[in-house]
């Protein structure tokens, strides 16, 4: 059953014949994207972003900004985008001035949070809502920060989905406090919309760390490509001066934690996987799985080519703290349990307000194939076992399918549930999964190439 209780379709999970030996392209980061998107949607003139995502997630955030009078136009893949016009601070006719303009953010933590700091500059009543699983992601931090910026928000007092932002045209803006410990995207999500305040912006966190870092040093960077003052020079402060961001051009890189499954086959069978386009500075979280993979006994190289892993023929346990790099726990988890000897991923409390309890989720699915799993305070102590196949389920999260296709590369019979998840930020997994085992090669979103005895294509 799905998260939402209907029957799901088992995906039966390919197990790998041989190591596997491919090349695969990985499409544009969905965090990239929805940032670029957010600042081109309020600067000074038209921006162009090259090479986007195009998945459910990017999809979800060009609708809600074009709700709010975003001009987005698909050019040959790429994406120009019209900014609303503008009056002052503020986003002005034709942006949120429906009497009651509604914003679906489906599961897209990016676009329940990204969002409503930008409806909070439009003249009009914005009402925000989603999946199922979507009202019960944290957003109270957020939501009372907004309050404490002079932006109007009517929740029923929930600090949850559905809500609605009542804009006035402008946001006062200056000092907020917020506890964001239960997700980056709070930070950011003040932080990108912050310099179209009156007062721009400062955030003072309090509380427990701030999980997903390199995501808020993504924020940062994007804000200063766009011409955007910021300082962060002082802990656990981060401040973005008033003023308009600059239109600009925007290439996306290549999703690095998309590339986790991907990187991980090679990992689990053996082989070998080259991600091409692999960036020599990134503020990707994704990039932490070049350490990692490592970690775990891969031999991992970034050359020219890109970035290669060449599984050892071995994996060996791990002890990692996760905290800034949660969204590759799945896939970790999943190489954990093939490996000859116990692993505890640590820093991993936020992720039970992820897609699903991914703690929980993870504990359950990996025990129900054979693993001894246990979950912690924060984390999971995983000791491997004989596994055998059975129902994976994925709770409607995209990453927990990834972890299941990795699973059956080496664990016969592994049927992963609503595999189509994966839709929310990878539109077309299967079939790249498909390609990588040996297909021949895939258009649209992205495609593996196979590579003969010498490291050939062909």
């Amino acid at each position: 059953m799905g998260e939402t209780g209907q029957v799901t379709e088992l995906w039966p999970a390919p197990t790998a014949a041989a190591p596997v030996d491919a090349i695969v392209p990985i499409p544009g980061s969905k965090s990239m994207t929805n940032r670029a998107l957010l600042l081109a949607a309020l600067a000074d003139g038209p921006s162009v972003i090259r090479r986007p995502l195009r998945a459910r997630d990017t999809d979800l955030m060009a609708a809600a900004l074009r709700a709010l009078g975003v001009g987005l136009t698909d050019r040959a893949g790429d994406w120009q985008v019209e900014p609303s016009p503008l009056a002052g601070a503020g986003l002005a006719e034709g942006a949120g001035t429906a009497q009651d303009t509604g914003i679906d953010v489906g599961l897209a933590g990016t676009v329940m949070r990204f969002v409503p700091p930008v409806a909070g500059l439009a003249a009009g009543r914005v009402r925000f809502d989603g999946d199922p699983r979507a009202r019960q992601r944290p957003l109270g931090p957020l939501l009372g920060a907004l309050r404490q910026l002079g932006v109007r928000v009517e929740d029923g007092g929930r600090g949850a989905l559905p809500f609605t932002v009542a804009g006035r045209g402008a946001v006062p803006g200056g000092r907020v406090e917020i506890d964001a410990s239960g997700s980056s995207q709070f930070v950011s999500a003040l932080l990108l919309a912050g310099a179209r305040f009156d007062k721009g912006v400062e955030v003072r966190h309090v509380g427990p760390p701030v999980p997903s870092q390199p995501h808020i040093a993504m924020t940062l960077e994007m804000l200063q490509r766009a011409a955007v003052a910021v300082d962060s020079s002082e802990p656990k402060v981060w401040r973005v001066a008033p003023g308009q961001p600059r239109a600009c051009e925007v290439d996306v890189e290549p999703d690095l934690s998309n590339a986790a499954p991907f990187l991980a086959a090679a990992a689990a069978t053996g082989g070998r996987v080259t991600v091409p386009g692999w960036p020599r500075h990134t503020t990707q979280a994704g990039d932490a799985l070049r350490g990692l993979l490592a970690e775990l006994g891969a031999a991992v190289t970034l050359d020219g080519a890109g970035l290669t892993v060449r599984g050892t023929g071995t994996l060996s346990g791990v002890d990692a703290d996760l905290r800034d790099v949660s969204e590759l726990s799945p896939v970790l988890a999943a190489l954990c349990a093939l490996a000859d000897g116990p692993s505890r991923l640590r820093g991993l409390a936020h992720v039970r307000g992820h897609e699903t309890d991914r703690l929980a989720a993870l504990a359950g699915g990996l025990s129900r194939l054979g693993a001894a799993v246990t979950e912690t305070a924060d984390g999971l102590a995983i000791t491997p076992k004989p596994l055998h196949g059975g129902v994976f389920a994925s709770h409607d999260d995209h990453r927990m399918a990834q972890a299941g296709a990795v699973l059956g590369l080496v664990v016969p019979g592994v049927a992963v549930e609503n595999i189509a998840t994966t839709g929310k930020t990878l539109p077309d997994f299967v079939g790249m999964w498909t390609a990588m085992l040996g297909g021949t090669g895939l258009g649209g979103t992205g495609s593996a190439t196979a590579r003969g005895p010498a490291g050939a294509e062909r």
